[in-house]
């Protein structure tokens, strides 16, 4: 196996699930200049509405001016008015049919957790991406499916669409993931909530 990794922006940025700070857009700012991230999705799961909004426009901003993707989790219809590059949709969402009557041609991703049949589902429906995971324990939320290394393996070989790795995804275990061919890693808890770095520490340990 080659010990390359061809995809310098591996990353697929999770936001935090709450953003109060006024600092968060300025670590953001810094963390797209690293040049490590392509996707950068907007997960919250407690404001309103109009806090959303008032928060996915000014991250929109942001990714547009380092030529970042920028995903709205769960909701199509929110994913339209801040005219984001695509929505992210959970088994529990939408279908991806309903979903691509609001959205069109943007970017629709599904998680697929740790199932074959669901990734044959998704690539039926013409989703643009798949999520498995979870790879590794998660400090962002509980852990139901887990994945590994042979299912990933598998994954690649009945589809050609881009495959996104989740779950506790760090410093140690990312480099496996992508020697294996995952194209994207989402990454959330390591930046957000890591005890040992700051937010461009964490992903700068990521090479």
């Amino acid at each position: 196996m080659k010990n390359k990794i061809a995809n310098k922006k591996f990353v697929y940025l999770i936001s935090p699930n709450k953003i109060k700070s006024k600092f968060f857009y300025k670590d953001l700012e810094k963390l797209f200049k690293t040049k490590k991230i392509s996707f950068f999705q907007l997960r919250l799961k407690t404001n309103t509405l109009k806090e959303k909004l008032i928060i996915g426009k000014k991250i929109n901003r942001i990714c547009k001016k380092y030529k970042v993707k920028f995903i709205v989790n769960d909701d199509p219809a929110i994913a339209k008015k801040l005219n984001s590059d695509g929505c992210h949709l959970g088994q529990k969402d939408m279908e991806i049919s309903d979903a691509r009557k609001i959205l069109r041609n943007k970017i629709i991703g599904i998680t697929c957790h740790n199932s074959i049949a669901l990734v044959k589902k998704a690539v039926k429906n013409k989703a643009n991406y798949i999520a498995i995971g979870a790879f590794n324990a998660s400090k962002t939320k509980k852990v139901k499916f887990r994945s590994n290394i042979k299912l990933l393996k598998l994954v690649k070989k009945i589809t050609n669409l881009p495959v996104v790795a989740i779950g506790g995804i760090n410093n140690i275990n990312y480099k496996n993931l992508l020697l294996n061919k995952a194209n994207f890693l989402a990454i959330s808890g390591y930046i957000w909530k890591n005890k040992k770095y700051k937010p461009v520490e964490a992903i700068n340990s990521l090479k």
